[in-house]
């Protein structure tokens, strides 16, 4: 199977899989699919099979890539893998983080991840980090801490920056993104300042449902520029 089928097919049960990630599975060695004589990835039943391990393990165990790498060469060499955490184990600050993304998680919940755990998390350097910060895509609560959007952040330009793609280069995606929140503002501020507390408490509902329909326009708008460059 090409990489877009292996996407359409894991996207069932993995909806938040893209091809980049795919690629930085590969990328990683958790997994090698074979190549075409032209270079195109050629995915077999046992490749998929083992980026669902991948993917699974990172979900519902919020394993990191080390330990899931232990657990596909202990298979590899025909043994068990690791024991999985139990169920009655407090996850992480992390895995508690991952949980707050969750659609129908609920809101937050207040979780703050040290600047170490966001590094590890992200797997990125301090180097890294101090760099995002200076140009403003990661920044700190006033108590140090990073809440569950900013872990989310830092993967997402670790990830962009995997392609070329430097924190300089992402400022105009900063900057639109300022407009939208700006954007939804306009309509939610004036609920926001109701008296009435269900009043209020529909102005946050209408503003994540706004904000989610600003970032499938923001997506729809990319892809059909991208269609609409010289082949």
């Amino acid at each position: 199977m090409s990489i877009g089928a292996v996407l359409a097919l894991l996207r069932d049960d993995f909806p938040e899989v893209t091809i980049s990630k795919i690629r930085f599975l590969e990328a990683e060695g958790l997994v090698e699919p074979s190549r075409t004589p032209s270079g195109y990835r050629k995915f077999g039943p046992a490749d998929i099979e083992r980026l669902g391990y991948v993917l699974r393990m990172q979900r519902d165990h919020y394993l990191p890539l080390r330990v899931i790498r232990e657990h596909l060469d202990a298979m590899d060499r025909g043994e068990a893998p690791p024991a999985l955490p139990g169920p009655d184990q407090r996850p992480g600050p992390v895995a508690e983080a991952e949980r707050e993304l969750v659609p129908g998680a609920g809101g937050p919940g207040g979780v703050r991840l040290g600047r170490a755990e966001l590094l590890a998390a992200a797997e990125a350097e301090e180097s890294e980090l101090r760099e995002w910060e200076s140009y403003g895509l990661v920044s700190a609560g006033p108590d140090g801490g990073y809440d569950a959007e900013m872990l989310q952040v830092a993967r997402l330009v670790a990830e962009l920056g995997r392609f070329g793609l430097e924190p300089r280069h992402l400022r105009a995606v900063k900057a639109a993104a300022e407009r939208e929140v700006g954007l939804v503002e306009q309509v939610v501020a004036p609920l926001r300042r109701h008296r009435n507390p269900q009043t209020r408490a529909h102005a946050e509902a209408t503003a994540r449902e706004l904000a989610a329909l600003s970032v499938r326009l923001h997506a729809a708008l990319v892809q059909a520029g991208l269609r609409a460059l010289p082949q």
